[in-house]
Order: structure tokens, then sequence, then C-alpha cells
């Protein structure tokens, strides 16, 4: 209702990475941190950083028929909050400075903001969208793909006859390579 209220969405739309973290800031007691220039980089570490620290991040994405992560140029673009990472470390990489879960053995948690450990392999993110009930693993690279690729409005949704709140420069500005990180407090 937020949304609808500030003039960012009609049908329920959230073309506009800068408006969401605008709204985030409005209805949750967090900070928001719009990022841009794409998941990859120096913005990779601070996403996993910011996982780590218990912080979660906002992304969009195109989202497939299981509602993982694809690529449709952003034909089907939505929203997912991701919450977590699991980083898969080669066998003679040096341990990090973790503690061991207490309900799943073999599962580490980092003990506080900090570098990430050396010899990540794989990296996968703990991710939910809001049409589906569970919890899904990406691939970290499948969402940054996913993400970089958000370029056009849909050409069906542009010709259903409804109004919907799509930036001056389309997709590609607003969403593409963007991301919202989400702080405690205000």
């Amino acid at each position: 209702q937020a949304a609808l209220d500030r003039g960012y969405t009609v049908q329920g739309e959230m073309f506009s990475a800068a408006d969401m973290a605008k709204l985030a800031a409005e209805v949750f007691p967090c900070r928001a941190e719009l990022l841009t220039g794409g998941l990859e980089g120096a913005n990779r570490d601070r996403i996993l950083r910011h996982l780590a620290a218990g912080c979660p991040v906002l992304v969009p994405y195109d989202e497939d028929s299981n509602h993982e992560p694809c690529r449709r140029r952003g034909y089907k673009a939505h929203w997912a909050v991701v919450s977590g990472a699991l980083l898969g470390l080669r066998p003679d990489a040096p341990s990090p400075p973790c503690r061991e879960d207490e309900e799943i053995p073999g599962l580490f948690h980092p003990r506080g903001p900090g570098p990430l450990p050396a010899g990540v392999e794989e990296t996968y993110l703990l991710a939910k969208q809001g049409k589906s009930w569970r919890y899904q693993l990406w691939g970290y690279g499948q969402l940054q793909e996913s993400n970089a690729q958000l370029t056009d409005f849909s050409p069906r949704r542009a010709g259903d006859g409804k109004v919907y709140i799509v930036p001056a420069g389309g997709l590609q500005e607003g969403l593409c390579g963007q991301a919202v990180l989400l702080h405690p407090g205000p």
C-alpha cells in the first residue's frame, strides 16, 4: 500500500531499485543503500560481507517458472530477498574464523564482520521470492547474470492495456546491475 501511495507502483510492479530502496527505508526499521555497477568485482565482496554480518539484500532478477533466476531480458523481472550465503571452500583452504552450528555438524557461521575466507570455490545464495513458500539456494553467478541482463520491459505487459510505472530509461536504468543492501537501524 505504501508503494501505491507514493506512486512507485500501480500494479505491484517495482521497476526502480532506487524506489525500492526508498520504500524499504520508509516501511522497515532499516537504512537502505542502493548498490549500482553490477553484482561482481568489489560489489560481490560487499554483498557477501553484508550477508555474513546477518543483513539481507534485495536483488531484482528474471524469475523462471521454478522461481530461480533466468535470462529473459527483464520480461519476467521480480525481486528476491537474499538472506545468506553458502561458501564452498577448497579442502586445503585455511580455516576462516568461524563457529560451528549447534544443530548441523559441519556447518560453520562467521564470527562477525571481516574479510571473506580464502579458497572459495563455489558461492550459493539463500534466497526467497515473494510468490514462493520456500527458500532456495541459487548459484551466485546465476543471480548475477540474471540481474545484469534486465534491460527490456515485457512487450506482453506493454500491450496488455494496464498502466505500469517504468523509469525513463526503462529497466536498463531502473534495475540492471543494481541491488539494495538493508542495514539495521534508521
